[in-house]
């Protein structure tokens, strides 16, 4: 195990399984993957670990990679399903308490919230109160723009709901269940842009979205409007939101996830007061993560008691070696 999951999930490996827990906070180096995956049968991995064929090639036992993750773009699953390695992750839990988090990104961009708390932990608060002090853009009654609408952003769209929003959003899978449910409007991406006051994006980090949010279509966005990004760092083109930010062709963004993880202390987007950031937390709340340990174990036992795992990523493995009871 590449790190120390909660208590739920981990108590469940540790009773059924010999398991060696990397116990620093920080993600154990490549090479040290590879040194303790010789001999396992097993490995849980975060999105931090790069697992991929130099991996495999030195661990000859290896019959399952348990992510405790929703994404696993740093898994080559092409590669394990070769070798008849199982993938699996944890989706599903996690779509509300992100969904969460970024309606927080949204409402503390719009609304100044961490300028505000700067502005009086600073001693810079000498009035009591001022008409123009730390203006913000209404939420309530804007327009919404959701980039991606699969389960997190079909629920960031019903939260929109509640603030009456209008709804837009783009998706290369026809969602006609959010435009019956909440009034949603499919738009292309341009359109999307060109009318949205927030845009949210919540796609899969694919060749086809990586800095999917470039400079070409930041420019579309309105001079007034937010961007907001917590589904993976490199979807958008951080050079080019620095120079949308600081030339003001953008009014803000929230960022929860970055194109290097953990970003540099001299990233330019840290030096922004437009910007909301935070350390990839979107799914750090307690009852999250808990869910979120016991669903790496469940696929884990699934699998060894010769059950096919719940949350299977690559089920073409099944027709090359379907699992059986270790």
């Amino acid at each position: 195990m590449t790190r120390e999951i909660p208590e739920r999930g981990l108590q469940i490996i540790k009773d059924r399984f010999d398991a060696e827990i990397w116990s620093e906070y920080a993600p154990p180096p490549k090479h040290v993957i590879i040194e303790k995956a010789a001999n396992v049968d097993a490995l849980a991995s975060l999105l931090s670990d790069k697992i991929d064929a130099e991996v495999f090639d030195a661990a000859p036992n290896l019959k399952i990679v348990a992510q405790l993750a929703v994404g696993y773009d740093n898994i080559d699953v092409k590669e394990a399903t070769k070798r008849g390695i199982y993938v699996t992750n944890t989706p599903g839990v996690l779509t509300e308490t992100t969904a969460d988090f970024a309606w927080a990104l949204l409402m503390a961009t719009a609304r100044r919230v961490t300028e505000a708390d700067n502005y009086v932990r600073s001693g810079k608060w000498k009035v009591g109160w001022h008409p123009s002090m730390l203006l913000g853009r209404d939420v309530y009654g804007a327009t919404i723009g959701i980039v991606g609408a699969g389960r997190i952003g079909a629920a960031v769209a019903r939260r929109a709901k509640g603030f009456n929003m209008k709804i837009l959003f783009y998706d290369v899978v026809p969602r006609p269940e959010l435009e019956q449910e909440l009034g949603a409007e499919s738009v292309d991406l341009e359109t999307l842009l060109q009318e949205s006051d927030f845009v949210c994006v919540h796609v899969p980090l694919l060749k086809a979205t990586r800095h999917l949010m470039n400079e070409e279509r930041l420019s579309l966005m309105k001079r007034t409007a937010y961007l907001i990004n917590n589904s993976r760092g490199p979807v958008v083109d951080e050079k080019a939101l620095y120079n949308a930010l600081k030339k003001g062709r953008i009014a803000g963004a929230g960022i929860d996830v970055f194109e290097q993880e953990p970003t540099p202390a001299d990233n330019p987007l840290l030096t922004l007061d437009n910007i909301v950031v935070a350390p990839h937390i979107s799914s750090a709340s307690h009852e999250t993560r808990s869910k979120m340990a016991k669903m790496v174990s469940d696929n884990l036992v699934a699998f060894f008691e010769g059950r096919r795992p719940p949350n299977l990523v690559n089920p073409e493995v099944l027709k090359m070696k379907p699992p059986s009871k270790h």
